[in-house]
């Protein structure tokens, strides 16, 4: 099979199951599958022949894409700010909305040299990894409740060598955040209400863990949380559902933060929510 039929076939393939972006996928795919092509040289190069080592590793990419199984994790890997993650079904993958979390987190500890940061429910490590990465400074503790989400966070850390900044724990809010206090907190709740989830794309509803995606009240417990974690004039920043961000600002004016705004992603949709603790 040459590239060019294996691209026409799988893109066809993807179509059919509902795949919108089918012939972008089917690039990527193939160019995982054939370790010594180049997406961007695979056009030059249709006439190919596949060998059989790589059109079996291709065959099970489309196999897995057409099940519904996110790119993300067919790739086993993606790009989030200038990072390259590892992704598999331990947590949730990193979105573009999430990197606007990032860029506004930055910017409320751009000016001080060594910020504590916290991170709650790191997932595999994006936001926790890109604040290190951006800000040479900063030192970060990132939390979780899944032990396998923390494992892969853990790969992630490893695999960026972003080392010695950056503290991995198994903790839930419920028991508190200790003594420690904070410059910035920073979360990705869960924020899919319950009866959401079945109106989700089956790529989200069926792969990605529940654990990181229904809200159960996630958004104001880590609000609630971070005014004992938080050192006075420290900052909270928040990512919301759209469509929820207006309720997570009346939530932390009324737990007393002050300065609360709401920043649109790069849809325009209101998605960031951060406020100032006063103490």
């Amino acid at each position: 099979m040459t590239l060019g039929d294996a691209l026409a076939a799988a893109s066809a393939r993807l179509a059919e199951a509902g795949i919108e972006s089918a012939r972008l996928e089917a690039e990527l795919l193939l160019a995982r599958a054939c370790d010594d092509c180049a997406r961007a040289l695979l056009y030059a190069e249709l006439d190919r022949e596949l060998n059989e080592e790589q059109e079996a590793a291709f065959e099970a990419n489309v196999a897995r894409r057409v099940r519904r199984e996110p790119l993300a994790y067919v790739l086993g890997e993606w790009g989030f700010r200038r990072l390259t993650l590892r992704t598999d079904r331990r947590a949730l993958i990193p979105r573009p909305e999430t990197e606007i979390v990032v860029e506004r987190a930055l910017e409320h500890i751009r000016d001080r040299t060594a910020p504590e940061v916290l991170d709650v429910g790191t997932g595999t490590g994006a936001i926790a990894l890109a604040i290190a990465d951006e800000h040479e400074g900063a030192r970060v503790t990132a939390i979780d409740v899944s032990p396998d989400a923390l494992a892969l966070a853990r790969e992630n850390l490893e695999l960026t060598g972003i080392n010695g900044r950056v503290r991995l724990l198994e903790q839930d809010l419920t028991s508190g955040l200790g003594e420690a206090r904070f410059d910035l907190v920073v979360s990705n709740p869960p924020y899919v209400e319950p009866d959401e989830l079945e109106t989700l794309q089956p790529e989200v509803r069926d792969w990605e863990p529940h654990i990181a995606l229904v809200a159960r009240g996630a958004t104001e417990a880590v609000a609630r949380a971070a005014t004992e974690a938080l050192r006075p004039g420290g900052w909270l920043v928040l990512e919301s559902a759209a469509g929820a961000a207006e309720r997570v600002r009346d939530a932390l004016d009324e737990l007393g933060y002050e300065g609360v705004t709401i920043t649109p992603d790069l849809a325009g949709r209101d998605r960031v929510v951060e406020g100032r603790w006063t103490g």
